[in-house]
């Protein structure tokens, strides 16, 4: 599924409906160039998840975790990480559970540690408040944009 985004509050709502739908276990890993809107989408993924903290960047804390639903959303960072020997030092694997929703900025640089059934979220940025975000890689998330949700004013197109 593709839609865009007009502005960081559509990106936050779009974020939302995801994490909705998350479960403990879940992988999600995002794509996408600085400033194209990872972070603003991980606050809705948090509150569709029940979280009620302010989510922010881990840039320089590699992981933020947060408690929602009876469950934890731990939110990487892996801009640093290359490869992954490196993650291994990074208590990456440690978090792998079922109780644990894993989101990961920069994922093309662990794409090998990835498991199969990611969900994959491609951030491209069209202008200045205009975003492209593509969710692929399990089909609980192809409603994602469904009627009511873009009857909000998205403008999904896939």
């Amino acid at each position: 599924m593709k839609f865009v985004t007009t502005s960081p509050q559509e990106t936050v709502r779009l974020g939302e409906a995801l994490g909705a739908k998350l479960k403990g276990g879940d992988m999600v890993a995002y794509e996408g160039g600085l400033g194209a809107g990872k972070t603003t989408f991980t606050g809705g993924v948090a509150k569709g998840f029940g979280v009620k903290d302010q989510v922010s960047s881990p840039t320089y804390t590699l992981v933020n975790e947060y408690t929602g639903t009876g469950k934890r959303i731990c939110h990487f960072d892996m801009y640093r990480i290359n490869g992954e020997e490196e993650l291994e030092t990074t208590g990456f694997y440690d978090y792998l559970d079922d109780q644990t929703v894993m989101v990961i900025e920069w994922s093309e640089n662990i794409a090998s540690a990835l498991p199969e059934n990611t969900v994959r979220v491609k951030f491209t940025i069209l202008d200045e408040q205009t975003r492209e975000i593509e969710i692929t890689g399990d089909d609980r998330f192809e409603d994602t944009g469904d009627r009511n949700f873009l009857k909000d004013g998205f403008g999904g197109c896939g």
